[in-house]
């Protein structure tokens, strides 16, 4: 039998309205993995870039243990296996599913932000740091006056990928339960039979939440861009 299309159903009760509720967590789950990312991972990359030998170990650790395990088991041992060992009142905590989902997606990102961080601040030429250091700065006073302000218009290019790729990520929430934009489409087919609709529908959903985030970044980057470093084609 030919595969009938029928995408009236993207329009219909209750299948739209799920949609939206699909896209909003959607955006809720990155938007509040990325303010435990950002924060975390630039506190990550600025232990790596500093002169002492624990400070860097310290970050080195961190970044190649969460980097190098895929997400998707990240979530899995946050959900499966953390809240036995935490005990019952974590393992029957309302909503368990959506903090391990943000917790896991936001320290897994702050590893892939700590490594932009590290090569912004790297990247910042030598003899501006013996410069400063040569005025009297102190090694505090080079990374906040110097370092970190040109490092960080640096970094825009590369955090905006990686902004933009903790929406993406964020699918995999559906593998611990999460009916996010992804997991919706998964449920609209089992309810409708038509999955080329409904993940056609998700595809559009995350097209939107991804130009906008190029929009956004791409005048942010305008604003801040060091000229002769950073150019948007």
């Amino acid at each position: 039998m030919a595969y009938q299309f029928d995408w009236s159903i993207i329009w219909s009760e209750p299948y739209f309205r799920w949609l939206i509720i699909g896209l909003i967590k959607t955006i809720e789950i990155g938007l509040l993995s990325w303010i435990i990312a950002l924060p975390l991972g630039i506190g990550i990359g600025t232990l790596r870039s500093l002169p002492n030998k624990a400070c860097r170990a310290i970050g080195a650790i961190y970044v190649e243990f969460f980097r190098n395990i895929p997400l998707l088991v990240q979530l899995f041992f946050w959900y499966y296996a953390i809240p036995p060992l935490l005990g019952t009142r974590i393992s029957r905590l309302p909503n368990l599913e959506w903090y391990c989902a943000i917790f896991g997606l936001g320290i897994y990102t702050a590893s892939r932000v700590a490594e932009h961080v590290r090569s912004g601040f790297n990247s910042v030429p030598i003899g501006q740091r013996f410069a400063a250091l040569s005025t009297g700065l102190s090694q505090f006073q080079m990374f906040r006056y110097v370092i970190i302000p040109y490092g960080f218009r640096i970094m825009i290019p590369p955090l905006t990928t990686e902004f933009l790729t903790i929406f993406k990520n964020s699918a995999l929430a559906m593998t611990i339960g999460i009916l996010e934009l992804s997991g919706i489409s998964w449920r609209i087919n089992e309810y409708t039979f038509h999955g080329f609709e409904a993940t056609t529908a998700a595809i559009g959903g995350y097209l939107i939440i991804g130009l906008t985030i190029i929009f956004l970044m791409g005048q942010l980057e305008k604003r801040l861009r060091v000229p002769g470093l950073m150019r948007r084609e």
